[in-house]
């Protein structure tokens, strides 16, 4: 199973895809996220958003202003500022 993951900005989808694993910084910490994940609604911190797609590739983006939230295998990250790492 995978999740299908969409990080988008005030203006601009940044990513989108699956992925084997999503882990991003909350206001609470840092939380990661795997297929079968309870349903979970954070507040986004600055910081890293870090994606495994499932060939393994790795996406890093930096993120902050937003919120989070996954619900059947579905991760949406919507923040004020998000760009990919070169």
């Amino acid at each position: 199973m995978a999740l299908n993951v969409s990080l988008v900005s005030a203006d601009a989808e940044v990513w989108s895809g699956e992925a084997s694993l999503v882990v991003a910084k909350t206001v609470l910490g840092e939380i990661g996220f795997m297929a079968g994940h309870e349903p979970v609604l954070a507040i986004l911190a600055e910081g890293q958003v870090r994606i495994t797609q499932t060939d393994g590739t790795k996406v890093i983006a930096n993120a902050q202003d937003g919120f989070l939230s996954i619900e059947s295998d579905v991760v949406t990250i919507v923040a004020g500022n998000a760009a990919l790492v070169a």
